[in-house]
């Protein structure tokens, strides 16, 4: 083990997440980028996602730039281990990393998308954004057609409806297939969420769809626990709706 990577471990169990980033930087300035990329790869994926969790668009790390997809994708899956399971923290970190480089974004999206809980990580990725990602799913655009003020029983409707559309299409196989695009990539290129769905559906198809089943389980599981649409459920992709979260470990 290169001892750069011993010192930072102890320094992320000792809480100096700056101090272990400052000596993983410190190989890049006297070694070179590639020398760090070579050293992220001897750390340990939760050690990595610790540096990446105090660090993202708006506090740039080294560690951030230079971290591969596939360091990254094997990082980011323990969110939900080791975060706080905010969707907005979450979706900051990854955009830091994902939308750093306009070229490079659907490689460290197809990383995480072929690790073993990466479709989960994503649905949680847009968990504050379902009700624009259905409509997306199903029109193309992100302009849900519900009034904003409508009713809880009146928007569960509304889900619902996308859910069988959404069931239609998955059913006949023409979900994503042969669609073309009816919003160009730059006229949405946010560094954010709607340019993450754009490159799903229109880049990694099968990608979206898997993120689309699982959004589409966990919406379901809402409108049941609203008991017929009379109660106000949890947004999908919250501690509620998806599941007990687990201890930190950070």
């Amino acid at each position: 083990m290169h001892p750069v990577v011993l010192k930072s471990s102890q320094l992320i169990i000792a809480g100096d997440i700056a101090g272990a980033e400052n000596a993983l930087a410190t190989i890049a300035d006297e070694h070179g980028d590639q020398a760090l990329v070579e050293i992220l790869d001897e750390l340990q994926p939760k050690d990595l996602l610790a540096v990446m969790r105090e660090f993202d668009s708006s506090k740039e790390s080294v560690v951030n730039m230079l971290v591969t997809p596939e360091q990254f994708a094997r990082s980011i899956v323990l969110e939900k281990k080791y975060g706080d399971r905010t969707s907005e923290r979450l979706r900051a970190m990854m955009n830091a990393v994902i939308h750093r480089d306009y070229n490079a974004a659907q490689e460290y999206l197809e990383a995480i998308s072929g690790i073993e809980g990466g479709s989960d990580t994503l649905a949680d990725y847009f968990a504050d954004h379902y009700d624009e990602v259905f409509c997306f799913a199903t029109s193309g655009t992100f302009t849900p057609q519900i009034e904003p003020d409508s009713d809880v029983k009146t928007h569960n409707t509304w889900l619902m409806e996308k859910i069988e559309e959404i069931d239609h299409g998955l059913a006949f196989g023409n979900f994503i297939e042969d669609t073309r695009p009816v919003l160009s990539r730059s006229e949405i290129a946010d560094g954010d969420w709607m340019e993450t769905a754009w490159l799903l559906r229109y880049e990694l198809t099968d990608a979206f769809e898997e993120v689309m089943i699982i959004l589409r389980d966990r919406a379901q599981k809402m409108l049941e626990a609203a008991e017929d649409y009379s109660l106000p459920a949890p947004p999908p992709g919250s501690v509620d709706a998806a599941g007990d979260e687990e201890e930190s470990a950070i």
